[in-house]
């Protein structure tokens, strides 16, 4: 499967004190008419040393947000600015959310608990600081099913049901509220190190350079590579290795964020922040998944370049750190580690051998030209194709059938009619079951299908070791 997380003792470990003068404001959490647990992560929970909480406990930390033990004592709303749709705004940061713990897993990784909808903050302009039970079923719907496709993301820990009425302009109101708690890899945006680079705050900017190379580290930049010894150098060389890789890892899964801005960035390279998502239902460039993006700016097929276009920000905003040249340098890494990526995962959803960019490229070439003919998704593309299956006469074909390796395809979870996915028709039958009936079967049961999907692909290639 992906791999299972692993048991680990819980290990608190809140490093972002070091920054927490100057990087977030400490808040109180929203008080709650009600607590009504609807969904524990306890995969997750075990590897942070979490899951022997009773559901007393559980809701008490998890949406009451009495303080973990040795950990933060009280939340901190982080803040950024950012580029929304690529014009600047200032005015950003947590304003539905908090970062609310910080603890290490059996690896070694440091790992961030942080909320959605848990109350109002400095930040929270004209927001009422709440979550719609339906925006939290649906982070649990792309996180599970984005995890099990390789991609790497945050993971949706806790879903508490809060009882209160929401009005949204965007779905039938009143609507059904909640608060959602993530674990993820952190919560350092690209536009962390914009607020600071537009406030001048050189000393601020260094200081959180040397936290993201401490708490997430990666791989050094290439021996001929100038300025390698540089700590904002080798940040953005990192930065610009995990995005290609993601962008890369979402174009495989057929999926499509929706809203790519530079505040929705994370530094290590995580997928986060679900808001107007879709999976791809074919196989269409200019596919876009939010109703306001009526330029196709983040459209699916436009995702690498809205990747690359954060990467070219975080540059800017490093320049007081760095000479020009070498970040131009970092950026320039871009393109190729992303063909490279493409390869690697595209062969590795249809189940057979990567051979090298160029081999591995025509392949691509000749598949989306396949999907777009045929007209079928990327799930069931993939799932038809699976180890080189049903290779027909078409360029796409012939391709296949030389790396076609048969061992495994009779596994009878590839004989179903059709793989599990999360198409927004399925999305919407789902979370119309729970609001209109409280039947949550079929969230369980969908949530079985996607992990049995990520057992049988395994682990997704390790772009670290490429």
């Amino acid at each position: 499967m992906p791999s299972d997380p692993q048991p680990a003792p819980y290990l608190p470990d809140p490093r972002i004190e070091s920054l927490a003068g100057w990087i977030g404001d400490p808040v109180p959490a929203a008080d709650f008419p009600r607590r009504q647990l609807r969904w524990r992560n306890d995969r997750w929970a075990a590897a942070v040393g979490l899951d022997g909480f009773d559901e007393t406990r559980w809701t008490d930390h998890f949406a009451g947000f009495a303080p973990l033990p040795g950990n933060l004592p009280q939340p901190l709303a982080l803040r950024y600015h950012g580029h929304q749709f690529r014009t600047y705004n200032p005015n950003l940061g947590d304003g539905r959310g908090f970062l609310f713990a910080q603890m290490r897993d059996g690896k070694g990784r440091l790992l961030d608990l942080g909320t959605k909808g848990s109350g109002q903050t400095p930040w929270s302009r004209d927001g009422d600081g709440r979550l719609t039970l339906k925006g939290a079923v649906r982070e649990i719907l792309a996180t599970e099913m984005l995890e099990a496709l390789g991609v790497d993301t945050s993971k949706t820990f806790s879903v508490v049901e809060t009882g209160e009425d929401l009005w949204r302009g965007d779905e039938p109101s009143p609507t059904r509220s909640a608060v959602l708690v993530r674990l993820s890899h952190g919560h350092i945006r690209i536009g962390t190190f914009q607020r600071l680079f537009a406030l001048e705050e050189k000393d601020h900017l260094e200081a959180l350079v040397a936290y993201c190379l401490e708490n997430y580290p990666g791989n050094l930049p290439p021996g001929d590579a100038p300025g390698r010894d540089e700590p904002a150098v080798i940040l953005l060389h990192q930065v610009v290795e995990r995005l290609a890789d993601l962008a890369a890892a979402w174009m495989v899964a057929g999926f499509v964020h929706g809203v790519l801005n530079t505040d929705n960035m994370n530094i290590s390279g995580e997928s986060f922040d679900y808001g107007p998502w879709r999976w791809a239902p074919r196989w269409d460039a200019r596919f876009t998944a939010a109703y306001f993006d009526h330029t196709g700016l983040y459209a699916f097929g436009r995702q690498p370049e809205a990747l690359l276009w954060n990467c070219q920000q975080l540059a800017i905003a490093l320049r007081p750190l760095a000479e020009t040249a070498p970040l131009v340098a970092a950026l320039e890494r871009f393109g190729p580690l992303y063909q490279q990526a493409m390869g690697s995962r595209f062969t590795w959803r249809l189940g057979v051998a990567s051979r090298g960019v160029e081999s591995d490229t025509a392949l691509i070439q000749a598949a989306e030209k396949a999907m777009v003919e045929t007209g079928l998704s990327p799930e069931q593309f993939f799932f038809l194709h699976r180890g080189g299956r049903n290779a027909g006469d078409d360029a796409f074909g012939v391709l296949l059938s030389a790396r076609a390796p048969t061992a495994g395809t009779d596994d009878p979870f590839w004989q179903q009619d059709a793989p599990p996915g999360v198409l927004i028709e399925e999305v919407e039958r789902i979370w119309a079951a729970i609001d209109q009936h409280d039947d949550w079967s079929e969230l369980h049961a969908k949530v079985s299908a996607i992990r049995e999907l990520g057992s049988r692909l395994g682990d997704a290639p390790d772009p670290a070791q490429a």
